[in-house]
């Protein structure tokens, strides 16, 4: 495919990847040399993960016969050489589908039945339940019965009245919206809730995932892809038909869901063709698209440079045909140019910042690990130079003054448990206000409060007030966290002062991206909290469904946050055995050269080679590390065009006692 978009998202994925093999070179380096410790490694796997993960979510919405799933086959399956999502003229679509690529998984359809929803189980929790689903296999090599597998999302099924009620299909509240019912009083309504198809299309295999929702009847009824789905997703295409503008439906749609956030919204007026009339010049059927795109700018509010008119079908069809004038006149180009102009630098930006911020982490980390063990090295060269010319007498002295140290040094435990008592206390506070338990305290609160308003009318002033509780605990916990780094800040001063260490309190967990975070679920569930729904959310299947849901999205933002705040106060732990496990060994290594000097007078001057070479090579690795750091700082700032950073290797071992063929080799480079 040579679109634009695919070119960008491309080059995305290959600016990724390139990042990873610097990201793997540093995370080798580290291990290598013993310079990583708990939470370099905690942070070295989150980039690994965010980068290879990372996933672009485009959503496509549209009412019935927009031509939506034929433009999903223009942009994404022309390469099969003909249509992959069934796209025929009426209602095709008739459930949520997403497309992406899992490679742990083989290719296939998984289908949801539309009676999950009476259990009231959201999508998030039966995404874990593989049972649930119906799997099918998908022969990808076969594009007719490829083509004929996923026609299965088409599927619907006859149901009572009261069933549709219960399944969010019929609403007695708004009769006018309500489905057609046949000569026997049943209602049509989807066989499948959800589909999932896992694809090996080159861009789902970069990290794109597709969502394929159908008309406003689906959204509405599905409070988990207007409360997860589409609020997250990076893009949204919403498709129109340009031979009937904004009808009553689709208004409805980009109110309640999608007019909150312009700036991510991609507006397409598809079927230009249909504006092609024989009888008119060129001229005025450009003149009627541009009518007609002014007057859906001004409708929904938007610029006018985010609506793209264009043919779907022409386009399909220029593909297939390899037909370059035939795409030019489809117009498609266009959408997939700003696609890819305004989507990948907004992931590239947001992963550069995570790459950078984790190599100034690293970098400080193994500067204050260096420095520390190379002022150990300079005390030990320092004691051991004014012994030569000494007697043993004076050998044994300092063997005693070593022992009297250590044994000094060990009275710092006792310190170091009393810090350690006071920081799990305080630790077990703060982390008790981003509790799951606390968490459902306040949800269940909030559903009280809905319950005792009249048909639920006073559903969005709770859901308001929630999140104002929710922040507020969000910042009890950041005030506590804050409370901990004066404590350690304060102990580890004294231990610096005392006992030699070289103790430093790294910044605190940022959890105010978790209140934005939580601010965007906020924002999303405000515009969902309308009239309409909360008359639905009177229903007490709807209201399960909702509070689960809910509770779902909560639950990941409190459960990250308290992750990051543990992880935070594992590292200062770390920090501490660290050092202190350096210094035993640092001592232990200062009593073996005493004893081996003692033992023999030339192993004096010996002994003292090694210290200097440590130090050189303590020195080097220093520098190696910043080279490595910031070769993988300019790899995220290069832009995507999958540079690779230089590889060079250090073949070293760092051990307590070289071999000298290992010190001359040192001493050399």
């Amino acid at each position: 495919m040579s679109t634009s978009f695919a070119s960008s998202l491309d080059a995305l994925s290959g600016w990724r990847s390139a990042l990873l093999t610097s990201l793997e070179s540093v995370a080798r380096f580290l291990t290598d040399h013993e310079l990583a410790d708990v939470q370099i490694e905690a942070q070295l796997a989150a980039v690994r993960e965010r980068l290879a993960q990372e996933k672009l979510v485009v959503a496509f919405v549209a009412e019935f016969s927009r031509g939506k799933s034929e433009l999903i086959n223009a942009v994404f399956f022309a390469d099969a050489g003909r249509r992959i999502l069934p796209a025929t003229p009426g209602r095709t679509t008739m459930c949520p589908v997403e497309l992406a690529w899992d490679g742990e998984e083989a290719p296939g359809l998984a289908l949801l039945p539309i009676e999950t929803r009476l259990n009231g189980q959201s999508l998030g929790e039966l995404r874990q339940q593989p049972r649930q689903w119906k799997q099918i296999e998908l022969e990808t090599k076969n594009p007719e019965r490829l083509a004929e597998t996923l026609r299965e999302v088409m599927r619907t099924s006859w149901v009572s009245k009261d069933d549709a009620r219960a399944l969010g299909f019929w609403n007695d509240e708004t009769p006018d919206d309500n489905p057609p019912l046949d000569e026997m009083g049943r209602v049509e309504v989807p066989a499948w809730r959800h589909a999932l198809i896992n694809y090996p299309h080159p861009l789902l295999k970069q990290g794109l995932v597709v969502l394929d929702t159908p008309g406003l009847n689906a959204i509405g009824a599905e409070p988990e892809l207007t409360l997860s789905l589409l609020p997250t997703a990076h893009a949204t295409v919403f498709i129109l038909g340009a031979d009937t503008g904004v009808t009553k439906s689709d208004l409805a749609i980009w109110r309640d869901h999608l007019g909150t956030d312009p700036l991510s919204r991609f507006v397409v007026l598809n079927k230009i063709d249909a504006l092609i009339d024989p009888l008119a010049s060129p001229a005025v059927v450009r003149e009627q698209i541009a009518s007609q795109v002014s007057e859906t700018a001004r409708t929904l509010a938007i610029p006018a440079e985010r609506v793209f008119p264009l043919s779907a079908r022409q386009a399909l069809a220029a593909r297939v045909a390899d037909d370059p004038a035939g795409l030019a006149e489809s117009r498609l180009p266009a959408l997939e140019d700003a696609l890819g102009a305004e989507l990948m630098p907004h992931r590239r930006a947001l992963l550069e910042r995570v790459v950078v911020e984790a190599a100034a982490t690293i970098e400080n980390h193994v500067a204050r690990h260096v420095l520390d063990r190379r002022r150990q090295l300079a005390e030990q060269m320092l004691e051991l130079r004014g012994l030569r010319g000494k007697s043993a007498g004076k050998l044994q002295m300092m063997l005693q003054r070593v022992d009297a140290e250590t044994s000094e040094f060990e009275a710092c435990t006792t310190k170091l448990q009393a810090m350690r008592a006071v920081h799990s206390r305080m630790l077990k506070d703060a982390m008790v206000d981003l509790s799951s338990d606390r968490l459902r305290e306040q949800v269940g609160q909030m559903q009280e409060q809905m319950s005792a308003s009249l048909l639920n009318l006073g559903a969005r002033k709770a859901f308001v007030a929630l999140c104002q509780r929710l922040h507020g605990l969000l910042g009890a916990a950041a005030k506590r966290s804050g409370e901990i780094r004066e404590m350690l800040s304060a102990t580890f001063g004294k231990l610096n002062t005392e006992f030699g260490f070289s103790l430093a309190v790294n910044p605190g967990p940022d959890l105010e991206r978790f209140a934005d975070e939580l601010r965007l679920i906020e924002k999303s569930y405000t515009q969902y909290l309308g009239l309409t729904q909360a008359l639905r959310l009177s229903q007490p299947k709807f209201m399960e469904q909702f509070r689960r849901m809910l509770m779902s999205k909560l639950r990941v933002v409190f459960e990250n946050a308290s992750a990051e705040m543990e992880l935070w106060n594992k590292s200062a732990s770390a920090q501490v055995d660290a050092q202190l496990r350096e210094r035993r060994r640092a001592f232990r290594r200062r009593r073996e050269a005493l004893e081996r000097i003692q033992a023999a007078a030339g192993e004096l001057e010996t002994r003292l080679g090694e210290l200097e070479a440590q130090d050189g090579r303590l020195q080097g690795f220093q520098g190696r590390c910043e080279e490595l750091t910031g070769a993988l700082r300019r790899q995220a700032r290069s832009g995507m065009r999958g540079e690779t950073a230089t590889m060079i290797s250090i073949d070293l071992p760092l051990s307590d006692e070289p071999e000298p063929s290992m010190l001359r080799h040192a001493a050399q480079a």
